[in-house]
């Protein structure tokens, strides 16, 4: 992204975050500020690496899921799983309302099943994903 005054940012998060500055999307409390960074720097090693990237080997190039890297769906359900189990206890990732942790992680998240993944078994998951949808007014 470049600015009106030619200054350049790369990379998503570094993007949605100065887009988002001064809005709800950020929690103002220190702690759930740190948890949602840590849920997007966790997207960006531990989600979207493998949800993403098997997403584009089977919509994209046309690979079918079974020729998929093994390790590549194993860590990519892995992904899942986490969200799965960090949505436990609360509606959104940091808390009871949307943060820019839930902006970060939906948008290749509800295209998981492009990649093969089966999001059925992750009622949690899909359940967040209608909410953040709704949230956002994102069509489904």
């Amino acid at each position: 992204m470049v600015l009106d005054d030619g200054r350049a940012l790369a990379q998503s998060n570094a993007i949605i975050l100065f887009l988002a500055e001064g809005s709800d999307l950020i929690p103002v409390a220190a702690y759930d500020r740190a948890r949602m960074l840590e849920w997007m720097f966790w997207e960006q090693y531990s989600h979207e690496p493998y949800v993403a990237v098997a997403r584009f080997h089977v919509k994209y190039l046309g690979k079918p899921v079974a020729e998929l890297d093994p390790k590549l769906v194993e860590r990519g359900a892995a992904a899942l799983r986490r969200l799965e189990e960090g949505l436990a206890d609360r509606p959104f990732l940091v808390g009871p309302r949307v943060s820019l942790a839930d902006v970060a992680l939906v948008a290749y998240t509800r295209m998981a099943p492009d990649g093969g993944f089966d999001l059925g078994v992750y009622p949690r998951v899909t359940g967040w994903i209608a909410r953040v949808e709704a949230a956002l007014h994102i069509a489904a």
